[in-house]
């Protein structure tokens, strides 16, 4: 297991959760009533009379009384640092009363291009103005610890801080310049951080213009090495190649009101030397071994995009797990190419929930109605994670999934189990996979880091819709209790 220490299984466990329901998520789909942890790793799980003879004398022995234990969660595209100096606001607003985390308020301010793009569409916005969110290093160090605080009492047990770096360093909030990621440096060797963290570096403006120079740049200075991996990764680089459709930035075949199809972020005199710029990216990423989530929305861009890891991939054959990130308008053909090539999807469907009526205002009923194909990723197979883009939507994955789930269309009763667990997977073990993880976390299987949370009923036993009211009772990390309520 990658920066995770091993140890014999010998002696008895730390800590016993019984009496209740176990879901591993495993490829076996292993279930059970109980499970042990010892030194960060799982030991068992099964039924009581397994779990028994590794209890001891100082054992903590939690008692689940029907309550569920499922891996961690593992938010896959969530800005901490931002999230923490907002809560409780978010761009599409707050939690509803009761789902909130008790976390101290803090200061507001004004939000970066993402949010003032989304502002500019929605209705009636939720989006703080006022000065800048974070301006020094104990700002920073409050606002990822706070956000720790609230992500350890919804189960979350790992996330990816998408773009961070040194293109943000004069950026609007001070939430994504490479002092955050200082930050998250000190933070870590002091043991302060209650998730693993992976970092997408970032070398131009976040939801905004990069240039090749300067990116090429940042690439070769771009420093990995932490001091313990399995808690803080540097796992690759984040491009934005376009804006979003309901402000006619992505980049379609299909034509906007304004008889437009909208373009790319990265710098180039033309619409050709900025596709060519944003490919040189994308095989510079690859070349330097790292993975790549690019921000695209439109079908073209994301054609592009394929285009580009595809002649990597064949100049250099190497697993560096590539991934879209929101993919609003991917199609079909480019869903099959993405799974030819190992391509993951990073999809929000809260956002598609509550953008789709715009993506409709300038696209027309039937482009909204096929954008965000969740389901159809998941049957193509395409390893698809789903993620808040908090502080964009707050960090609640149980109405992500039920958000999800709403946007596949109903399942039918036979199918309602399946559904269930594909859905939890894509808060677990496939983020694991897009972390190049999977060896080590994102299941219970025995040797699989401790991670997990307890909810108050089993999963199973729900329809997705129900999911949001369920209660988050304990976070483990690592084998030690982080959250418990």
């Amino acid at each position: 297991m990658q920066g995770v220490e091993r140890s014999g299984a010998e002696g008895p466990a730390e800590l016993v959760l019984r009496g209740g329901t176990v879901l591993a998520l495993d490829a076996a789909d292993t279930r059970g009533t109980a499970i042990a942890v010892r030194h960060g790793r799982v030991l068992a799980v099964g039924d009581e009379a397994r779990i028994a003879p590794l209890i001891g004398r100082r054992t903590r022995v939690v008692e689940l009384d029907g309550r569920a234990v499922i891996p961690g969660i593992n938010d896959s595209h969530l800005h901490a640092a931002w999230l923490g100096a907002m809560w409780p606001d978010t761009v599409f607003g707050a939690m509803e009363a009761g789902e909130a985390a008790e976390v101290p308020s803090g200061g507001h301010g004004g939000p970066p291009a993402e949010a003032a793009q989304l502002e500019a569409s929605a209705a009636d916005p939720h989006v703080p103005a006022g000065p800048r969110l974070v301006d020094d290093e104990a700002g920073r160090r409050r606002a990822i610890l706070r956000a720790g605080e609230l992500i350890a009492s919804l189960g979350i047990t790992s996330y990816t801080e998408p773009g961070l770096g040194p293109g943000e360093d004069e950026g609007a909030t001070g939430c994504f310049g490479q002092a955050v990621l200082d930050s998250y440096r000190a933070l870590e060797s002091e043991r302060a951080l209650r998730a693993r963290v992976n970092v997408l570096a970032l070398f131009g403006v976040l939801d905004g213009p990069s240039e090749l120079r300067a990116f090429l740049a940042g690439l070769r200075g771009l420093e990995r090495q932490t001091e313990r991996p399995a808690w803080l990764r540097v796992a690759g680089v984040k491009i934005f190649a376009d804006g979003i459709p309901p402000m006619l930035q992505a980049w379609t075949a299909h034509a906007y009101p304004d008889g437009s199809h909208g373009g790319l972020l990265v710098g180039g005199g033309d619409l050709d030397q900025r596709a060519a710029n944003l490919a040189e990216m994308i095989r510079a990423v690859h070349r330097h071994g790292l993975q790549l989530g690019v921000h695209a929305t439109g079908d073209r861009t994301i054609d592009h995009v394929i285009d580009a890891v595809e002649v990597a991939a064949a100049e250099a054959p190497a697993d560096l797990r590539h991934y879209v990130i929101h993919g609003d308008l991917v199609t079909p053909t480019a869903l099959d190419r993405m799974r030819g090539l190992g391509m993951g999807l990073n999809v929000q469907a809260g956002i598609a929930a509550k953008t789709a009526p715009w993506v409709a205002g300038v696209l027309g009923e039937e482009v909204a109605a096929a954008a965000w194909p969740i389901g159809r990723a998941i049957e193509t197979g395409v390893r698809v994670s789903l993620s808040s883009d908090a502080p964009v939507l707050a960090p609640d994955w149980r109405q992500g999934l039920a958000d999800a789930d709403a946007w596949m269309g109903a399942a039918a009763p036979a199918d309602a189990e399946r559904r269930m667990l594909q859905l939890l997977r894509a808060y677990t073990v496939v983020p694991a996979h897009q972390d190049g993880a999977e060896g080590w976390k994102g299941t219970l299987a025995p040797r699989m880091a401790a991670d997990l949370c307890v909810l108050e009923a089993n999963p199973l036993d729900l329809a997705p819709a129900e999911l949001p009211r369920v209660g988050v009772e304990l976070t483990v990390v690592d084998g030690d209790v982080v959250f418990e309520r």
